[in-house]
C-alpha cells in the first residue's frame, strides 16, 4: 500500500519508519519544505548510525529509507490508501487539513489522525465523508512502541475500523479499539500520573530524581514521570492535558 504521512516531526518520522519497515510505500509531506528536508536527512543519519552500531540490519535500514519519499505538495498524497496526520495538536488546524483532504482524495481513502486527545468526531465534522475518518494514535517512539489506539469517531464506519485494525497488525503492532472519549485510554490514565508527580514536586515532597527513581524501583516502570514528560515534550504534554 501507499501510505501518506502529513507532518514529518518526531511522530511523523517514527510512523513513517514503522510503515516503511513493513514494505509499504510512504509519501511524507510537511508544509515546511526545509523542515521536511532537514528531518529526512536526520532520519537517514540516524538509521545509518543504527546500522553501524549493529542495532539495525543493513538490509532493513536501507529498505526503510528506500520506501520513504518526501513530497512537497499535499496533492501528491491524493492516491494514498491511508493518510495519517501527525501535525500540531490544534483542532482548528487539523479540521482545516481534513476539510482539504476530504476534497483532494478518493472517498475510499482512510483519513486518520495521530492526535493524542482531540475528538475524532470533531475533526471528522470538517468533512463530508466523516465515516472514513478515524484515529490511529501511535506512541513515541512510534517505530518502537507496539501499542496503537484505534479511535472510532461517532460516524466512523465498522469497515474502516476493521481495515485500520488489519493495517496496524500488518505493522507488527498491537491495536486496541476505543471510544472517542477525551484522552482515549492511555492519555486519560496518564493525566493523574503526570499531574500528581508535578504536585509532589511542587509541594516539596521529593525531587524530580527521587520521584522518577521510586516509580521505576517500586512501580517497575521503565521511565519515571519526569523522564517521560521530557521525552514526549513539555509543550505537547501540556496541550494534551488542556485538551482532556
Amino acid at each position: 500500500m501507499t501510505i501518506g504521512i502529513i507532518g514529518f516531526g518526531t511522530m511523523g518520522s517514527g510512523i513513517a519508519q514503522a510503515v516503511a519497515k513493513s514494505g509499504n510505500t510512504v509519501y511524507a509531506f510537511d508544509v515546511e519544505k526545509k523542515f521536511l528536508k532537514t528531518n529526512f536527512e536526520k532520519l537517514t543519519k540516524e538509521i545509518h548510525t543504527s546500522i553501524q552500531k549493529g542495532k539495525l540490519a543493513s538490509k532493513v535500514g536501507e529498505k526503510i529509507l528506500s520506501h520513504i519519499h518526501p513530497k512537497n505538495l499535499l496533492k501528491d498524497l491524493a492516491e494514498c490508501s491511508i493518510i495519517i496526520e501527525a501535525i500540531v495538536e490544534d483542532v482548528k488546524v487539523k479540521g482545516e487539513l481534513f476539510k482539504e483532504l476530504d476534497v483532494l482524495t478518493d472517498e475510499k481513502t482512510i483519513l486518520a489522525s495521530n492526535t493524542s486527545s482531540i475528538s475524532i468526531t470533531s475533526i471528522a465534522s470538517h468533512t463530508k465523508n466523516s465515516e472514513r475518518v478515524i484515529g490511529l494514535h501511535f506512541f513515541n517512539p512510534a517505530h518502537i512502541m507496539k501499542l496503537v489506539e484505534i479511535v472510532k469517531g461517532f460516524h466512523t464506519s465498522t469497515e474502516i475500523v476493521n481495515t485500520s485494525t488489519e493495517f496496524i497488525e500488518s505493522l507488527d503492532k498491537i491495536p486496541v479499539v476505543c471510544k472517542d472519549t477525551p484522552g482515549f485510554i492511555v492519555n486519560r490514565i496518564a493525566r493523574p500520573f503526570y499531574g500528581e508527580s508535578l504536585r509532589l514536586l511542587g509541594e516539596g515532597v521529593a525531587s524530580v530524581e527521587e520521584i522518577d527513581r521510586i516509580v521505576k524501583l517500586e512501580g517497575n516502570f521503565k521511565m519515571g514521570p519526569f523522564e517521560l514528560m521530557d521525552l514526549i515534550g513539555i509543550d505537547i504534554n501540556l496541550a494534551v492535558t488542556q485538551s482532556v
